[in-house]
């Protein structure tokens, strides 16, 4: 597939909305001339296209890692940057999103909870609930094996598809999740701390 370049976020959102499906993954510069690349991020988000988006940034503050994660970015990377690492972080990127392709497509449901990985959609007591593409991929593994108990490690090695775990990335995920399943996030029910151990979905 041949690369297509934006020169700021009006060109990329038009190339983006106008042909969601032409593209495998997105590489953005959060500082593209306006609107900026959170914004872009944003609006992708909102007109629910699903295509894995790394951000691309010089800055090197934990709140922008964050605040892009939290929009629904897949990944992160800040310059300068190896390129063998940018290309070895692209193909995870890929290779994550194909779990969800034609051939393994399925409507999963647990309790009250239906995700339909097709379209890329998740429902809470036929409610439907927005999730980010990481937060989608965490629900995926959780309603594929209901309380099972998952270490931090094996979050990170199953949807991240590294083995250095980030505990605040995870803490952040796993929080954002509850917040959308939840009746009391504070009093987790359905995702719960198995504590000493990791996590688990109890459906």
């Amino acid at each position: 597939m041949e690369p297509c370049y934006a020169s700021d976020g009006n060109q990329a959102l038009s190339l983006i909305l106008a042909s969601p499906c032409a593209y495998q993954v997105i590489l953005l510069d959060i500082m593209l001339g306006e609107p900026d690349g959170f914004s872009v991020l944003r609006h992708i988000r909102q007109h629910h296209i699903y295509v894995p988006v790394m951000i691309i940034s010089s800055r090197i503050e934990d709140v922008d890692t964050l605040y892009g994660l939290g929009l629904g970015a897949d990944d992160y990377i800040t310059k300068p940057f190896n390129p063998v690492v940018l290309g070895a972080k692209i193909q995870a990127l890929i290779r994550r999103s194909q779990l969800s392709s034609p051939a393994t497509r399925q409507l999963l449901e647990a309790g009250s909870f239906r995700l339909d990985t097709h379209h890329k959609r998740f429902f809470r007591g036929g409610k439907e609930q927005f999730l980010s593409g990481k937060e989608f991929a965490l629900m995926q593994l959780f309603m594929e094996h209901p309380r099972q108990v998952f270490s931090k490690e094996d979050l990170y090695r199953n949807v991240w598809g590294d083995i250095a775990v980030d505990d605040n990335t995870i803490m952040v995920y796993i929080n954002r999740l509850r917040a959308k399943i939840e009746a009391n996030p504070k009093t987790p029910t359905h995702l719960v701390t198995v504590w000493g151990v990791g996590y688990s979905f109890e459906p």
